[in-house]
């Protein structure tokens, strides 16, 4: 069985793109990165996620971001909230972490090299987001372009490194949709950015609106909101 890495945050977009590397018939070795995030909750919600789709194993990564800074999610900076979708696809948020994809791309690829193995899966999207510019089409293109000359099985010809994103000409509801034809507890994940110490998801950040407008869209009840016995 094909070996492959797969990103996984612990939110909704990741634990589908696991359950379509397992749908694709390939064998998930799961890769989480704790840098310094102040919605550390993701990471539990990952391990879960990755023991309920049967990844052959989860890592988590320690790399502290912190001392970057620049981000709400990495920085003393206030979360946004309540902002509508026409502000939400509007420009680059301050939410967005510094070449972030970069970087755990980086990490993946060269945990894949260790395995054996040159195929990634990332589930970033390109069209239900918060206007992350390493979300998009051309910059995984040039990802993998750029790694297919930077490892040693790349220029040795023996191990050719491919990039698959499942997600990313999906719309959010279409994601949810997939991925509970696929069997994803959605339930199990952790979508917010700011959730409250009882890890109960804040509802107003962008990642908790487009959330909410994706399970609308599909016409399916949140199950998160159900396990915290919230209704919104």
């Amino acid at each position: 069985m094909t070996r492959a890495v797969v990103l996984l945050s612990g939110g909704l977009d990741s634990a589908t793109t696991l359950a379509v590397a397992r749908a694709d018939g390939v064998e998930p070795y799961a890769l989480s990165l704790r840098y310094g995030q102040r919605h550390a909750l993701e990471l539990r919600a990952a391990a879960r996620v990755a023991a309920t789709l049967g990844a052959a194993e989860h890592r988590v990564m320690d790399l502290d971001l912190r001392c970057i800074g620049g981000s709400a999610l990495t920085a003393d900076i206030a979360v946004p909230k309540g902002r509508d979708p026409a502000q939400i696809a509007d420009g680059i948020p301050v939410t967005y972490v510094p070449a972030r994809n970069t970087i755990f791309l980086s990490l993946a690829l060269a945990w894949a090299e260790t395995l054996g193995t040159g195929l990634i899966y990332v589930g970033v999207n390109a069209l239900d987001y918060s206007g992350y510019p390493d979300c998009r089409p051309e910059f995984i293109a040039a990802f993998a372009a750029m790694a297919n000359l930077a490892t040693a099985a790349g220029v040795s010809g023996g191990q050719r490194v491919e990039i698959r994103t499942p997600l990313i000409a999906l719309s959010k509801a279409e994601i949810i949709r997939l991925g509970t034809r696929l069997g994803v507890d959605y339930g199990l994940t952790s979508s917010c950015y700011d959730p409250g110490p009882d890890d109960r998801p804040c509802g107003q950040c962008d990642s908790c609106l487009l959330r909410a407008k994706g399970f609308a869209e599909a016409g399916l009840a949140d199950p998160l909101l159900a396990r915290h016995g919230a209704a919104r």
